[in-house]
């Protein structure tokens, strides 16, 4: 008997000889590929020398690994710190020896906090920019690659919704999920309801940036990131199994949205003050 619901069982990933290629790991490829091409278009289109995309890339990078991982076992497993402490900065195990596992365990509330820490130190130091300039243009670019990140855990079935009638239209069942998330049943794909919410939001950004005079009020493209890229967490997670541990619960809400509350009113704060922070065309291209 035919079952009202979609099966997804995805092979692990892409075979080259004795090696395999992950989905998961092409996706983040894909996220930095891109957005090293997109963000040196924007470069161009703002007259700002190539010279300055090489170290943004290196400080993103380093940023969103570093600050991804720490910020899962800050908010989700801070038990590793003790039980498998060099597992927390490595791709390792070290319980019942070493073991390679993999970058996994990335939460995007430390890599955001991370990023905005990095690009500080890449705007004073080196572009020599109004920090906000660089996160109009940087919060473009993170809507894309959370879209492909997103994509990478539909395959690997992580991240996975909570149950869902069988019946209904978005019902999906994932048999390679983890146990953690308890039965295997149809359940929402919410990892492509993130994606496609983001791939919403970089669309609406890129129209702002390329056809209106947004991007010289400082400040104000990336306030309107924050909003929407976390209130499109916010409301996903109503639907999303927790990820392990609930660090943090507030009147019925789990960590991912306590997490993206302040994050979205530092949106608001930042559009009303980006009034302040307005350039001309010809002061958009030179560094300050």
């Amino acid at each position: 008997m035919e079952t009202p619901f979609k099966v997804w069982d995805p092979s692990n990933g892409i075979k080259l000889g004795p090696v395999t290629l992950h989905f998961y790991s092409l996706m983040f490829i894909f996220a930095f590929g891109f957005g090293y091409l997109l963000m040196a278009r924007i470069f161009k289109t703002d007259n700002v020398n190539l010279k300055y995309l090489e170290p943004l890339f290196t400080w993103t990078l380093i940023g969103t690994i570093l600050g991804a991982r720490l910020g899962h076992v800050i908010f989700y497993q801070p038990e590793l710190f003790k039980e498998d402490f060099w597992s927390v900065f490595l791709p390792i195990s070290t319980k019942n020896g070493l073991k390679f596992t993999g970058f996994s365990g990335l939460a995007s509330h430390g890599a955001t906090i991370a990023l905005i820490l990095t690009t500080l130190y890449y705007s004073f130091k080196i572009i020599r920019k109004n920090p906000f300039w660089v996160y109009d243009r940087l919060g473009i670019v993170v809507s894309l690659g959370g879209a492909f990140v997103r994509m990478g855990n539909f395959f690997n079935s992580e991240i996975v919704g909570k149950p869902v009638d069988p019946n209904s239209p978005f019902a999906l069942l994932f048999p390679q999920q983890s146990s953690e998330y308890g039965l295997t049943v149809p359940r929402y794909p919410t990892q492509l309801f993130e994606a496609f919410g983001y791939i919403c939001l970089f669309i609406l950004l890129w129209i702002l940036y390329k056809k209106t005079d947004k991007k010289y009020q400082q400040g104000w493209l990336f306030g309107l990131f924050f909003i929407i890229l976390w209130a499109i967490r916010f409301f996903v997670e109503f639907l999303k199994e927790p990820q392990g541990d609930e660090f943090i619960q507030i009147g019925g809400l789990n960590t991912g949205q306590v997490l993206s509350i302040p994050f979205m009113l530092a949106g608001v704060v930042i559009m009303i003050m980006s009034k302040k922070f307005k350039i001309t065309q010809e002061q958009n291209a030179k560094p300050e």
